[in-house]
């Protein structure tokens, strides 16, 4: 009974870890067989030129709530510049769209508004406009201005308040949908702003590891049925207004109501609709901040973790395409394999101090786990063949030592975080069952320190796992602790891990030696 649980359990476990495989190994093929692998797997690219004229109204949405508005202006700024600079500022129009309800942070932003279009009156017209509820939340934000100014518009070009894009990449984006008019959202691929925190430095070491070749794999499996992430997409507005409503989930509970995680919903929608949804595999151009800490990165995940979870509701949407549905699938099971995960290992440790069945031969064990790791580090092992082909690619993340010291210092990093997230989100889900949901609130993006307390009163369940674990291992199981041992270390190291992590002066050691440097 044991044995068929955990082949259950693991079966669950699967899915995102082949795709996440096959993605890796699709891309790094196209990577290393093609000079531009952007155009093979992103057609509507090819169709635009740098040179074309920009005859099309954008609008760019800085949808924010109780955010910290000078890291908001700072971003709108150079953005603003970027695009008068190239004589494109006719052609766009800025939108301060905000949900706030702490009124000094409503003051900060009108005073921020009236900043930017005072600098920029005569180039690119800003308007503000505050709602006093956030009903609906972002996509009701979005929804409100599509209702009161999107017929205006062609295109919308979303953005969050960390969301900060080049210019070339704006008109190229607006370009290649005025090429294309059967395109209906373009997404790019978006990398961390430099951060000084070390939590946040290996895991943009990770994402720039991992990303090219994942995003290049899905996008030629998933074509013009692809991924809108919620931000630093282009939109056509028309379509969007008429066909991607989201429709407000039946019950009361945490999984009802309003959806959270709407960009793949409305990705569905619109290709629904007959309109593509592409992402555009450039790297650069496209900028988003991370997570500074453990607490942060724990809260925003698991947000979309109960927004991913509402998809169960909407599954059986008629008429999605095929791959649409895949997706909304898959998205759901990102976080359902985490509670997967954790009873895996846990039954697995179980199982090697019961003396039923066979001897547990390590072999065979051995060979699965190490099966696995290869299959999630996949799509970096591919990044790294890739990087390490070119002089060019090697010098990008700092020359060969550096990126294979990082590889190896950020795959260490990676096996420890595991459990804790995994962890993180069974306890979550567990609690969606007895009504508890999310909080929509603001998120802490500057750098500080987390006290050992805080840290505690975040990761306490992880905490108590790992130190139950090691003991049981202990007193049961010395010899297969070696095969288990690693998800439960990482358990019981969450408090030196974000408390550690969180150290502004950790962060500028790592960034002063160059370690986890990223192009």
């Amino acid at each position: 009974a044991i044995d068929l649980a955990m082949i259950t359990l693991f079966s669950i476990t699967l899915p995102w870890t082949a795709v996440g495989f096959w993605n890796a190994v699709i891309g790094l093929i196209i990577m290393r067989s093609n000079d531009d692998p952007a155009f093979t797997v992103c057609p509507p690219l090819a169709d635009a030129t740098d040179r074309s004229l920009v005859d099309t109204r954008t609008a760019l949405l800085s949808c924010i709530r109780n955010e910290d508005t000078e890291a908001v202006g700072r971003n709108l700024n150079l953005m603003i510049e970027g695009l008068v600079d190239a004589g494109a500022g006719e052609h766009f129009e800025v939108f301060v769209l905000s949900d706030s309800d702490w009124p000094e942070v409503i003051a900060a932003e009108q005073a921020l508004a009236a900043e930017l279009a005072g600098r920029w009156h005569g180039h690119i017209a800003v308007t503000y406009r505050h709602r006093d509820d956030n009903s609906g939340f972002k996509a009701g934000n979005i929804r409100d201005f599509c209702e009161r100014w999107g017929a205006k518009f062609d295109f919308m070009l979303v953005l969050d308040a960390d969301s900060l894009m080049a210019p070339e990449s704006i008109l190229r984006m607006v370009r290649t949908m005025q090429s294309s008019p059967r395109l209906g959202i373009l997404q790019t691929l978006m990398v961390g702003l430099p951060s000084a925190s070390a939590f946040a430095r290996p895991f943009q070491f990770g994402m720039r590891l991992g990303m090219k070749s994942f995003s290049i794999g899905s996008a030629w499996w998933q074509a013009d049925a692809g991924p809108y992430w919620g931000h630093n997409a282009l939109i056509r507005t028309a379509p969007f207004i008429a066909h991607c409503e989201l429709p407000r989930l039946p019950g009361d509970g945490p999984l009802g109501g309003w959806v959270l995680s709407h960009d793949q919903v409305e990705a569905a929608l619109m290709r629904r609709a007959g309109y593509e949804v592409r992402v555009m595999p450039v790297e650069g151009g496209s900028w988003e901040e991370n997570p500074t800490t453990l607490p942060e990165y724990l809260r925003r995940d698991l947000r979309w973790c109960q927004g991913n979870l509402q998809y169960l509701k909407l599954l059986r949407l008629p008429d999605l395409h095929p791959v649409s549905r895949v997706q909304l699938l898959l998205a759901i099971l990102m976080f359902a394999s985490s509670p997967a995960w954790v009873m895996l290992m846990v039954l697995g440790a179980s199982r090697m101090a019961i003396d039923i069945g066979p001897v547990y031969e390590p072999l065979p064990g051995q060979l699965l786990f190490w099966s696995i790791m290869a299959m999630i580090f996949a799509p970096k092992f591919a990044s790294i063949i890739d990087a390490l082909a070119t002089p060019a690619g090697r010098q990008r993340f700092g020359g060969t030592p550096r990126l294979l010291l990082g590889s190896t210092t950020e795959a260490l990093y990676s096996m420890l975080m595991g459990p804790i997230v995994a962890i993180g989100h069974s306890v979550f889900i567990g609690g969606l069952f007895f009504g508890r949901a999310i909080v929509w609130g603001a998120q802490r993006r500057a750098v500080h320190w987390v006290t050992p307390l805080a840290a505690l009163r975040r990761v306490w369940p992880q905490t108590l796992l790992g130190i139950a674990a090691i003991t049981w291992f202990a007193a049961h199981g010395p010899n297969g602790a070696l095969l288990f041992s690693p998800f439960f270390i990482g358990a019981l190291l969450a408090v030196p891990i974000a408390v550690t992590t969180s150290l502004p002066a950790f962060g500028l050691l790592l960034a002063r030696i160059g370690l986890l440097r990223t192009p």
